[in-house]
């Protein structure tokens, strides 16, 4: 494949974009700041990285080097995931976590499997769960920091699930180097600084703000070595107990406690919920996409994410436009190619507002969720993009029968940690992992309150529309149900050649709803303009929610910003610090090696051999 290298540019000295009004209305409009899950902080160049062997993509260079290691010492993908999970827990604890859920695909170099660890509503949880009152919506911010947010944590469980039947190290040895870390401590990073300054929620509970901030109320400074003490007990519990220790006993008492007791709006999680959950296995959602060079068989997470679908659904809707062999001629992608893509995106997110949710709730359109990436039916939509952006977009109609759903209403939403492993032996994965908005809840969880330290609870129900219906009395798909899964847009992709089968790339980001935009423009950059993954992460960022155009401050030029204001876009941009990780399977000197790439926006590194 040729690698354009002169495309893997510098980040700095780009030149900026403005923002712009064109007055569009589209069918739903994002929230007016667009806020991303997690803040900017510093910018790093990253090199790209080759490896010959196996290679571990992860948002924090300790958790990258302890999946490392566990390959090294012959550890499967699996294994090594786990190890880096659990550093994730303790060195960026904002992003991801036991307190929340997970998507894994794997690839055991025969199949691919789909392991869903996304958290669950309680039994006891009504639609009307984030409604006030008089039956309006709850203010996001005050919905998101209380118990009521908190779903039934599910990635240690998945992760379990997946262990036994793929892993190869013993299960306790995999939480080795969290505890090591846990316990001699971790510098603070500039990134974790950051956020921790920037939050205004975090210091109202008492554990976390014992942890992650002094006495005057200044966080920790960059450098400064965090120990845990009570996450390395906990983690021994789960490395010798597996996820019962997590579901029952003294860890589970404390986070019901946590969900229950809160004090303004407090949730109504219970231990039997905690002992009932069960992480599932799903069949992956694999399509067809013709590159630049070749087939491509893309295989992502089906319902209850709506990833695997949106990005399809862009990436197929965008071949047929005009704009679809258009190569970049810069440092950003030209404004035909951002409108045609725009357009493409609208129609996407119509779909995914009216039909994706849990799938054990919810039909899928047609019959089958492969439905919405059909031929004939991305046919029938790409007859919509027209030269100027759209003033209304309504969902397809990808089968015979009438959908019953009312479409979601627009709502903040919030994630994530990205992790990409290949392993020596031929098993792949891609997992993104979530406690959703940054420190999920902002509830830390102890079992002994004089033991430092502890581990962060999701707020994933946020996720579900707070709307159940629209004003004609109409169900949201998407809205609260006991038990039920809420929609996510992770996208872990894997990336396969159609004709011979061989596994070329693993991918996926953190970053909301612009998951699905961060995945698309890396999967674009990597097979349509040939550019390495470190060059395609480094692209500029840009996408829509289904209102205005998000483009990544900084980063696109004037003439870019005019052009689509004059085919009717409404431009805004904003810093789009998306975690982005990749790894692809290239050749060089007539050898198979790995490429990496990590995301300069993050801290991320991709560590092997």
């Amino acid at each position: 494949m040729a690698i354009r290298l002169a495309l893997q540019f510098a980040l700095c000295g780009l030149l900026s974009a403005c923002a712009g009004s064109a007055g569009t209305k589209p069918f739903i409009s994002q929230p007016a700041t667009a806020t991303q899950p997690e803040g900017a902080s510093a910018i790093s160049a990253k090199p790209g990285w080759v490896h010959k062997r196996q290679a571990v993509a992860a948002a924090n260079p300790l958790a990258a080097e302890a999946g490392a290691n566990i390959l090294r010492t012959g550890g499967s993908a699996v294994d090594a995931a786990i190890a880096v999970q659990m550093v994730l827990t303790l060195v960026e604890p904002q992003s991801s976590g036991i307190g929340g859920g997970a998507f894994l695909l794997h690839h055991d170099g025969k199949r691919v499997q789909a392991f869903d660890g996304r958290e669950t509503a309680p039994a006891a949880a009504t639609d009307t769960l984030f409604l006030d009152d008089q039956g309006e919506p709850l203010p996001f911010p005050v919905a998101v920091n209380s118990g009521s947010a908190v779903g039934v944590p599910g990635a240690l469980a998945m992760l379990a699930m997946v262990h036994q039947e793929h892993g190869r190290l013993p299960w306790d040895r995999l939480f080795e180097p969290a505890i090591s870390l846990a316990e001699r401590g971790f510098a603070v990073s500039q990134r974790l600084h950051t956020l921790l300054k920037d939050d205004a929620t975090l210091r109202r509970d008492p554990v976390a703000n014992a942890y992650f901030y002094r006495a005057d109320g200044t966080p920790h400074p960059v450098g400064h070595v965090l120990r845990n003490p009570e996450l390395a007990h906990v983690l021994r519990q789960l490395g010798a107990h597996g996820p019962a220790a997590l579901h029952e006993g003294p860890v589970a008492q404390a986070i019901v406690n946590k969900v229950q007791q809160h004090a303004s709006l407090p949730g109504r999680m219970s231990l039997d919920d905690l002992q009932r959950y069960r992480p599932k296995t799903r069949e992956a959602l694999c399509h067809d996409h013709a590159a630049a060079e070749r087939t491509l068989r893309i295989c992502g997470f089906p319902p209850p994410s709506s990833g695997a679908i949106a990005v399809g659904q862009i990436l197929g809707l965008l071949a047929r436009t005009p704009s679809a062999r258009t190569m970049m001629a810069g440092n950003a992608p030209p404004a035909d190619w951002l409108h045609h893509y725009a357009e493409a995106s609208r129609l996407a997110f119509a779909d995914r507002a009216q039909y994706v949710a849990d799938p054990d709730f919810v039909a899928a359109p047609g019959g089958q969720w492969i439905s919405l990436l059909g031929p004939a039916y991305l046919d029938q939509r790409a007859r919509l993009i027209g030269d100027k952006a759209a003033t209304s977009v309504t969902h397809g109609q990808p089968g015979p029968a009438t959908s019953a759903w009312a479409p979601m209403p627009a709502q903040p939403e919030y994630g994530t940690s990205h992790i990409s492993i290949v392993d020596a032996r031929g098993n792949a994965l891609s997992m993104t992992t979530t406690i959703e908005a940054a420190f999920g809840a902002r509830l830390m969880v102890t079992t002994d309150p004089t033991r430092p330290g502890g581990f962060l609870l999701n707020n994933q129900l946020t996720d579900f529309s707070f709307m159940p219906r629209n004003a004609e009395g109409r169900p949201v798909a998407n809205r609260v149900e006991p038990g039920k899964r809420p929609r996510s847009s992770m996208s872990p992709t894997l990336v396969f050649d159609r004709d011979s089968g061989e596994l070329l790339a693993s991918t996926g980001s953190p970053g909301g709803a612009f998951i699905i935009h961060f995945t698309a423009k890396t999967l674009h950059g990597m097979y349509q303009w040939g550019l390495t993954p470190q060059a395609a992460i480094d692209l500029p960022n840009f996408g829509t929610l289904g209102g205005p155009l998000i483009l990544e401050a900084g980063r696109f030029p004037q003439a870019t910003v005019q052009a689509l204001q004059r085919r009717g876009h409404e431009v805004r941009d904003m810093p789009m610090p998306s975690g982005l990780q990749a790894i692809q399977r290239a050749e060089r000197n007539g050898q198979k090696i790995w490429l990496g790439g990590a995301d300069p926006r993050r801290e991320g590194i991709v560590s092997g051999e």
